[in-house]
């Protein structure tokens, strides 16, 4: 999905911040052995302008798989809502789309889609996200929470009231390599989700 362009003057700022994308090992060993299985053997790093990696994510080696769903403003229609997709690890302080400070640690991932309440207006293009809860509660790979489910576990990552949450959509095309690209001041993480080709924000804070 197309993206908001930024003003020149935002771009250039940004450009004297930039993010490096490089490749990384097996998955954590901190996860349940089912779910480590069922991901990538290899990795990518996200490395911030200090040269410090930010963040490393495995996603799954085969996308998870339903009927497609009949809610609007989803663009991963096939992907069941609560279904694991990957883990990340933040190796320092890392942060969510929101600007919420999440602890160093091992997440699992998980996609769902933000409810129609007026509370969620503008946040993105498209409904789809990730949550992220802490490794050591989530072992069961095959589980499709509810979001009321989602939104519990997920934060005891964020530590409020409220889920520690990513962006993440269909990218348009073919699958390609894995890539990291910025847009305006936001950086996206292009990766393959088995024959899907998805985008994450991982740096960036919503601003409405």
């Amino acid at each position: 999905m197309k993206r908001i362009a930024l003003s020149t003057c935002l771009a250039v700022t940004a450009t004297l911040a930039q993010y490096k994308l490089e490749k990384t090992g097996a998955p954590p060993a901190e996860v349940a052995p089912a779910i480590r299985e069922a991901l990538t053997r290899e990795g990518a790093r996200v490395v911030a302008p200090d040269g410090k990696p930010f963040c490393e994510v495995w996603l799954r080696a085969k996308a998870p798989s339903g009927p497609k769903t009949t809610e609007e403003n989803v663009s991963l229609t096939t992907i069941p809502h609560g279904s694991l997709l990957g883990v990340l690890r933040f190796p320092g302080q890392g942060a969510d789309r929101r600007g919420q400070v999440i602890k160093p640690g091992v997440y699992t991932l998980r996609f769902a889609y933000y409810p129609v309440d007026g509370a969620h207006q503008g946040v993105a293009p498209q409904r789809d996200f990730l949550t992220l809860i802490p490794a050591a509660k989530d072992a069961d790979l095959n589980a499709t929470p509810s979001y009321e489910e989602l939104v519990k576990l997920s934060n005891e990552a964020s530590g409020t009231s409220h889920p520690a949450v990513l962006s993440i959509w269909k990218h348009e095309g073919a699958p390609a390599p894995p890539s990291l690209q910025q847009e305006g001041e936001d950086w996206v993480l292009h990766l393959t989700l088995g024959d899907q080709y998805v985008a994450i924000l991982v740096v960036g804070v919503y601003q409405g």
